[in-house]
Protein backbone atom coordinates (compact mmCIF):
# COMPACT_ATOMS: atom_id res chain seq x y z
CA UNK A 1 0.00 0.00 0.00
CA UNK A 2 2.31 3.00 -1.15
CA UNK A 3 0.96 6.34 -1.79
CA UNK A 4 3.93 7.67 -4.39
CA UNK A 5 3.20 9.34 -7.39
CA UNK A 6 6.56 9.44 -8.90
CA UNK A 7 8.26 7.34 -11.55
CA UNK A 8 12.04 5.69 -10.85
CA UNK A 9 13.67 7.92 -13.49
CA UNK A 10 13.12 10.70 -11.27
CA UNK A 11 15.40 9.84 -8.70
CA UNK A 12 18.25 12.38 -8.38
CA UNK A 13 21.34 10.28 -8.58
CA UNK A 14 23.69 13.55 -9.01
CA UNK A 15 22.75 15.10 -5.91
CA UNK A 16 23.79 13.57 -2.32
CA UNK A 17 20.70 12.89 -0.37
CA UNK A 18 20.85 12.41 3.60
CA UNK A 19 18.77 9.20 3.68
CA UNK A 20 21.26 7.55 1.21
CA UNK A 21 24.25 9.03 3.69
CA UNK A 22 22.62 7.69 6.87
CA UNK A 23 22.33 4.45 4.90
CA UNK A 24 26.02 4.28 4.14
CA UNK A 25 27.09 5.78 7.67
CA UNK A 26 24.77 2.18 8.79
CA UNK A 27 26.65 0.12 6.57
CA UNK A 28 24.22 -0.13 3.95
CA UNK A 29 24.64 -0.27 0.05
CA UNK A 30 21.68 1.27 -1.10
CA UNK A 31 23.27 4.40 -1.86
CA UNK A 32 25.43 6.23 -4.89
CA UNK A 33 28.63 7.26 -5.17
CA UNK A 34 28.01 10.85 -5.08
CA UNK A 35 26.10 9.95 -1.62
CA UNK A 36 29.08 7.65 -0.62
CA UNK A 37 31.41 10.80 -1.72
CA UNK A 38 29.59 13.33 0.23
CA UNK A 39 29.48 10.83 3.28
CA UNK A 40 33.31 10.70 3.57
CA UNK A 41 33.75 13.98 3.51
CA UNK A 42 31.45 14.70 6.71
CA UNK A 43 33.03 11.64 8.30
CA UNK A 44 36.46 13.31 7.36
CA UNK A 45 35.59 16.27 9.48
CA UNK A 46 33.42 14.19 11.92
CA UNK A 47 34.12 10.09 12.71
CA UNK A 48 31.69 10.51 15.65
CA UNK A 49 28.98 10.59 13.23
CA UNK A 50 28.39 7.28 12.03
CA UNK A 51 28.56 5.73 15.47
CA UNK A 52 25.90 8.49 16.28
CA UNK A 53 23.52 6.87 13.39
CA UNK A 54 24.23 3.46 14.90
CA UNK A 55 23.15 4.80 18.28
CA UNK A 56 20.17 6.30 16.89
CA UNK A 57 19.09 3.28 14.89
CA UNK A 58 19.47 1.13 17.65
CA UNK A 59 17.15 4.02 19.81
CA UNK A 60 14.93 4.05 17.41
CA UNK A 61 14.00 0.32 18.23
CA UNK A 62 14.27 0.45 21.80
CA UNK A 63 11.78 3.27 21.68
CA UNK A 64 9.11 1.38 19.11
CA UNK A 65 9.63 -1.97 21.52
CA UNK A 66 8.70 0.62 24.50
CA UNK A 67 5.34 2.21 23.19
CA UNK A 68 4.06 -0.84 21.66
CA UNK A 69 4.48 -2.80 24.78
CA UNK A 70 2.48 0.51 26.48
CA UNK A 71 -0.51 -0.59 23.75
CA UNK A 72 0.04 1.51 20.89
CA UNK A 73 -0.93 -0.24 18.12
CA UNK A 74 -0.30 2.58 14.94
CA UNK A 75 2.77 4.79 13.74
CA UNK A 76 3.47 7.13 11.49
CA UNK A 77 7.44 6.72 10.86
CA UNK A 78 8.83 10.32 9.70
CA UNK A 79 11.97 9.91 7.98
CA UNK A 80 11.58 6.68 7.31
CA UNK A 81 15.33 6.11 5.17
CA UNK A 82 16.47 3.48 3.51
CA UNK A 83 15.27 0.18 4.81
CA UNK A 84 17.29 -1.42 6.92
CA UNK A 85 15.89 -4.72 8.78
CA UNK A 86 14.53 -4.59 11.12
CA UNK A 87 12.30 -1.72 9.93
CA UNK A 88 9.88 -0.15 12.31
CA UNK A 89 6.74 -2.59 11.90
CA UNK A 90 9.08 -5.44 11.80
CA UNK A 91 9.46 -4.18 15.52
CA UNK A 92 6.79 -3.03 16.30
CA UNK A 93 4.93 -6.60 15.15
CA UNK A 94 7.60 -8.64 16.77
CA UNK A 95 5.90 -7.32 20.14
CA UNK A 96 2.06 -6.90 18.51
CA UNK A 97 1.65 -8.36 14.89
CA UNK A 98 -1.97 -6.61 14.95
CA UNK A 99 0.39 -3.04 14.49
CA UNK A 100 -0.38 -0.49 11.72
CA UNK A 101 2.45 1.15 10.59
CA UNK A 102 2.43 4.12 7.91
CA UNK A 103 5.77 4.93 6.55
CA UNK A 104 6.59 8.81 4.97
CA UNK A 105 10.20 9.75 3.36
CA UNK A 106 11.13 12.44 0.47
CA UNK A 107 13.33 10.27 -0.96
CA UNK A 108 11.89 8.83 -4.01
CA UNK A 109 14.33 5.86 -4.01
CA UNK A 110 13.12 4.78 -0.27
CA UNK A 111 10.13 4.40 -2.44
CA UNK A 112 11.10 1.80 -4.62
CA UNK A 113 11.56 -0.67 -1.76
CA UNK A 114 8.91 0.19 -0.08
CA UNK A 115 6.63 -2.41 -1.35
CA UNK A 116 9.41 -5.54 -1.21
CA UNK A 117 10.88 -4.52 2.33
CA UNK A 118 8.29 -2.14 4.00
CA UNK A 119 4.72 -2.73 3.36
CA UNK A 120 4.66 -6.52 2.19
CA UNK A 121 3.80 -7.73 5.21
CA UNK A 122 0.34 -6.22 5.63
CA UNK A 123 -1.76 -3.07 7.68
CA UNK A 124 1.61 -0.93 6.89
CA UNK A 125 1.89 1.70 4.14
CA UNK A 126 4.18 4.00 2.64
CA UNK A 127 3.63 7.92 1.63
CA UNK A 128 6.12 10.09 -0.49
CA UNK A 129 5.73 13.46 1.26
CA UNK A 130 7.69 15.91 2.72
CA UNK A 131 8.21 17.17 6.75
CA UNK A 132 7.55 20.28 5.41
CA UNK A 133 4.05 19.96 4.77
CA UNK A 134 2.44 18.05 7.59
CA UNK A 135 -1.03 18.13 7.09
CA UNK A 136 -0.39 16.97 3.47
CA UNK A 137 1.39 13.64 5.40
CA UNK A 138 -1.70 13.10 7.83
CA UNK A 139 -4.25 13.41 5.16
CA UNK A 140 -2.68 11.38 2.64
CA UNK A 141 -5.05 8.15 1.44
CA UNK A 142 -2.84 5.62 3.11
CA UNK A 143 -2.58 7.63 6.35
CA UNK A 144 -6.20 7.78 6.56
CA UNK A 145 -7.09 4.30 5.37
CA UNK A 146 -4.24 2.61 8.40
CA UNK A 147 -4.51 5.40 11.03
CA UNK A 148 -7.34 6.38 13.18
CA UNK A 149 -6.74 9.36 15.04
CA UNK A 150 -9.08 8.63 17.54
CA UNK A 151 -6.90 6.57 19.04
CA UNK A 152 -3.24 6.77 20.46
CA UNK A 153 -0.78 7.20 17.50
CA UNK A 154 2.94 7.10 17.80
CA UNK A 155 4.83 9.73 15.92
CA UNK A 156 8.07 8.58 15.48
CA UNK A 157 10.45 11.48 13.78
CA UNK A 158 14.48 10.09 14.47
CA UNK A 159 17.39 11.90 13.01
CA UNK A 160 15.12 13.72 10.83
CA UNK A 161 13.76 17.22 12.58
CA UNK A 162 17.47 18.25 12.33
CA UNK A 163 17.48 19.01 8.79
CA UNK A 164 14.59 21.38 8.79
CA UNK A 165 16.24 25.09 8.71
CA UNK A 166 15.33 27.14 11.60
CA UNK A 167 13.35 29.64 8.34
CA UNK A 168 11.35 26.43 7.80
CA UNK A 169 9.61 26.74 11.04
CA UNK A 170 10.51 22.88 12.89
CA UNK A 171 8.39 23.78 15.99
CA UNK A 172 5.19 24.93 13.86
CA UNK A 173 5.72 21.59 11.88
CA UNK A 174 5.54 19.86 15.18
CA UNK A 175 2.90 21.35 16.54
CA UNK A 176 0.49 20.90 13.14
CA UNK A 177 1.65 17.02 13.84
CA UNK A 178 1.12 16.87 17.16
CA UNK A 179 -1.98 18.68 17.41
CA UNK A 180 -4.16 16.32 15.63
CA UNK A 181 -2.97 13.27 17.91
CA UNK A 182 -5.37 11.66 20.21
CA UNK A 183 -4.24 11.75 24.54
CA UNK A 184 -2.34 9.12 25.19
CA UNK A 185 -0.17 9.32 21.95
CA UNK A 186 3.62 9.26 21.68
CA UNK A 187 6.06 11.47 20.39
CA UNK A 188 9.94 9.61 19.30
CA UNK A 189 11.90 11.86 18.46
CA UNK A 190 16.24 12.03 18.12
CA UNK A 191 18.28 14.85 16.96
CA UNK A 192 21.78 15.61 16.31
CA UNK A 193 23.65 18.35 18.90
CA UNK A 194 26.61 20.32 18.95
CA UNK A 195 26.64 20.56 22.80
CA UNK A 196 29.49 17.98 23.06
CA UNK A 197 32.04 19.52 20.31
CA UNK A 198 34.82 20.53 21.88
CA UNK A 199 36.42 21.75 18.26
CA UNK A 200 34.51 22.91 15.13
CA UNK A 201 34.28 19.44 13.99
CA UNK A 202 30.08 19.72 13.73
CA UNK A 203 30.16 22.76 12.02
CA UNK A 204 32.31 21.55 9.24
CA UNK A 205 30.40 18.11 8.54
CA UNK A 206 27.22 20.42 8.28
CA UNK A 207 29.02 22.65 5.84
CA UNK A 208 28.79 19.72 3.62
CA UNK A 209 25.24 19.00 4.13
CA UNK A 210 24.59 22.35 2.27
CA UNK A 211 25.60 20.85 -0.98
CA UNK A 212 22.51 17.59 -0.35
CA UNK A 213 18.83 17.51 -0.46
CA UNK A 214 18.98 18.90 2.80
CA UNK A 215 20.97 21.38 5.36
CA UNK A 216 22.35 19.85 8.76
CA UNK A 217 20.87 21.78 11.53
CA UNK A 218 22.85 20.97 15.26
CA UNK A 219 20.63 22.11 18.16
CA UNK A 220 20.77 22.27 21.51
CA UNK A 221 19.44 20.60 24.53
CA UNK A 222 16.66 23.12 25.43
CA UNK A 223 15.61 23.78 22.16
CA UNK A 224 15.19 19.93 21.17
CA UNK A 225 13.05 19.37 24.49
CA UNK A 226 11.01 22.13 23.65
CA UNK A 227 9.89 19.89 20.66
CA UNK A 228 8.38 17.89 23.38
CA UNK A 229 5.49 20.68 24.82
CA UNK A 230 2.40 19.01 25.42
CA UNK A 231 4.06 15.68 25.96
CA UNK A 232 5.32 14.38 29.30
CA UNK A 233 8.99 12.72 28.98
CA UNK A 234 9.24 8.70 29.60
CA UNK A 235 12.20 8.58 32.00
CA UNK A 236 15.50 9.04 31.52
CA UNK A 237 14.00 11.95 29.92
CA UNK A 238 16.18 13.39 27.27
CA UNK A 239 19.46 12.07 26.64
CA UNK A 240 22.31 11.00 24.44
CA UNK A 241 20.59 7.76 22.56
CA UNK A 242 22.18 4.87 24.25
CA UNK A 243 21.48 6.18 27.70
CA UNK A 244 17.65 6.03 26.99
CA UNK A 245 16.70 2.46 28.29
CA UNK A 246 19.66 0.47 27.23
CA UNK A 247 18.89 -3.31 26.87
CA UNK A 248 22.11 -3.71 28.58
CA UNK A 249 24.67 -1.86 30.73
CA UNK A 250 24.28 1.87 30.88
CA UNK A 251 27.23 2.82 28.67
CA UNK A 252 30.27 4.57 30.47
CA UNK A 253 31.22 8.01 29.63
CA UNK A 254 33.72 7.02 27.35
CA UNK A 255 31.28 4.93 25.09
CA UNK A 256 29.15 7.84 24.98
CA UNK A 257 32.33 10.14 23.71
CA UNK A 258 30.94 9.45 20.11
CA UNK A 259 27.48 10.10 20.48
CA UNK A 260 26.47 13.19 20.10
CA UNK A 261 22.45 13.66 19.98
CA UNK A 262 19.73 13.50 22.19
CA UNK A 263 16.76 11.27 22.23
CA UNK A 264 13.66 11.25 24.10
CA UNK A 265 9.99 9.65 24.43
CA UNK A 266 7.35 11.68 25.41
CA UNK A 267 3.17 10.78 25.91
CA UNK A 268 0.92 13.34 25.25
CA UNK A 269 -1.52 14.45 28.42
CA UNK A 270 0.85 12.79 30.83
CA UNK A 271 2.32 9.54 31.94
CA UNK A 272 -0.11 6.58 32.26
CA UNK A 273 0.34 4.26 35.79
CA UNK A 274 3.54 2.40 35.49
CA UNK A 275 4.77 3.75 32.60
Amino acid sequence: MSDTGFSPQQIDTTTPHPARMYDYYLGGMDNYAVDREAAERVLGHAPFIRPTAQGNRVFHHRAVRTVVKQGIRQIIDIGTGIPTSPNTHEVAKAVAPDTRVVYVDNDPIVATYAGAKLTNSGNAGFVLGDLREPDALLDAPVTRELIDFREPVALTLCAVVHFIVDDEGPREILSALTSRLAEGSCLVLSHITADFDEADEMAQASSVYKNSTAQLIARGHDEVLSYFDGFELLEPGLVKPPLWRPDGPVPSEEELVDHRGYAGVGIKGGLADGA
